[in-house]
């Protein structure tokens, strides 16, 4: 192979750990998917910060925060400025993952990593392509091809190929060889003896049910809690695998003439299913023939209300309801909030359909064998009342007295370096310090409480 070719993992080998490669071709530096973890601790991005400055060119594969969730955070902090390139779905659908994991990190702790500025500041100059379109680079990048392909694991999952002098280099993570309701299955006849090939092998021991008996164990258990008078909680990503449970649900639904309502949770419900209205052509060959037929978006949901408010859910009639609500992690978010809720009933049922990642309390709730108890920090944003607002404006009165003074400071400082030169020195830019410091509008309390376990 006369091209160099040079791989190096920055996150997720050996381990459950979000994805993040850096692949360099001839000295030009690839960071393929930059994933983060619902956590967002920042000591998984180490390896990530030496060498974020000299990547040439971001690829994403999937739309999800294991794929690229750190985005926002490394281009602001870690000097991450390189061009992006995704597919359509990835791009929107990885926007809205992004917007919602920011306010369901800031109900439970000061969130200060990035801000939904910075996300629309990663996403913005994102390069979108369609399946095998070949993108050719210029400059540095001159002679290297680049081209996505299905992955068949969310909608928009790309497997990544990449081409210098006819040599392939294939990244394919998280990819999947069946057809499901609403995608293709991944398409191997795009790659044929590649230079070098890139994969996991996380599900490689597991035997996978037949697609119809799993939906029907699925439906089954959810359809037993409800005759019982018992809620069911599917936690579940922004964006991703829930589009394939959303089917299923709707179909099951439809099929049986059931009554019990489902509620879609997230801060991006709806948004996130006008958009995946509009992707028809990224899905199965079934779905867009269906569409030809009868002009029936699959995704025109008729079972299944769409929620942006967990107050929306408080004010639903009582009665046994099945709710979809985002973190799957269950570590923030609508999901966290009504699990604490819903929990000591044993009618109800946490239903997960992954198994989510090592360390959250999702994870910690499917330990075989199952925990007695597990210990759940609860947070919540109060306003300040009394002596505690009577402190905090004090203090912010004094940081902003010591932060004009050491302006003032400055300016003489600047005023006496150039006293006497013919240069004016006046700038008409000056930033108000009083203004850098806005109160917020309350302050957090913790209480921890220990849930037993049914």
């Amino acid at each position: 192979m006369g091209t160099s070719v040079k791989v190096m993992s920055l996150c997720g080998v050996y381990n459950e750990n979000p994805l993040s490669y850096l692949v360099s071709i001839d000295g030009f530096n690839f960071l393929i998917d930059c994933g983060w973890n619902d956590h967002f601790d920042p000591s998984l991005l180490q390896l990530l910060s030496r060498v974020a400055s000299t990547v040439d060119a971001v690829l994403l594969s999937h739309p999800d925060t294991l794929h690229l969730g750190a985005l926002p955070y490394a281009m602001k902090q870690l000097g991450l400025s390189a061009p992006v390139f995704s597919t359509e779905p990835v791009y929107k659908l990885g926007l809205l993952t992004m917007y919602d994991q920011f306010p369901s990190r800031k109900e439970v702790l000061d969130f200060e990593l990035f801000t939904l500025d910075d996300i629309d500041s990663a996403f913005q100059n994102v390069t979108r392509l369609t399946y095998a379109q070949n993108h050719h680079l210029s400059g540095k990048g001159e002679g290297i091809v680049i081209s996505s392909h299905v992955s068949g694991h969310l909608l928009g999952g790309t497997v990544w190929k990449i081409t210098k002098d006819g040599e392939d280099v294939i990244y394919a993570m998280d990819f999947n060889h069946r057809k499901e309701k609403h995608l293709n299955g991944i398409n191997q006849s795009a790659f044929v003896r590649p230079a070098v090939l890139i994969t996991d092998a996380y599900n490689a021991l597991n035997n996978q049910p037949y697609r119809r008996q799993k939906d029907k164990e699925f439906t089954d258990t959810i359809k037993k809690t409800l005759r019982s008078d018992g809620n069911v909680l599917l936690p579940i990503d922004t964006a991703g695998r829930v589009m394939e449970l959303v089917q299923i649900l709707e179909s099951c639904w439809t099929e049986e003439n059931l009554n019990y309502p489902i509620f879609f949770l997230t801060y991006v419900a709806s948004s996130t299913i006008d958009y995946v209205k509009s992707f028809l052509e990224w899905m199965s060959d079934a779905k867009a023939k269906s569409f030809e037929k009868t002009r029936e978006n699959v995704f025109n949901l008729k079972q299944i209300r769409l929620l942006v408010n967990k107050s929306e859910l408080d004010n639903a009639p009582d009665g046994p309801k099945v709710v979809l609500a985002s973190m799957a992690s269950l570590e923030a978010g609508f999901s966290h909030d009504i699990f604490v809720e819903w929990e000591n009933d044993a009618k109800n049922l946490v239903l997960f359909t992954n198994e989510p990642k090592f360390g959250s309390l999702a994870r910690m709730l499917q330990a075989d064998p199952p925990p007695k108890a597990v210990k759940v920090t609860i947070s919540k944003r109060v306003p300040l009342v009394g002596d505690e607002l009577i402190a905090y404006e004090e203090e912010q009165n004094r940081i902003r007295k010591e932060e004009a003074l050491k302006a003032s400071l400055i300016k003489e400082e600047e005023s006496k370096a150039f006293h006497g030169a013919d240069v004016n020195t006046s700038d008409p830019m000056i930033i108000d310090a009083s203004n850098t410091h806005p109160l917020p509008d309350g302050r957090f309390e913790d209480n921890f409480c220990f849930l037993p376990i049914f």
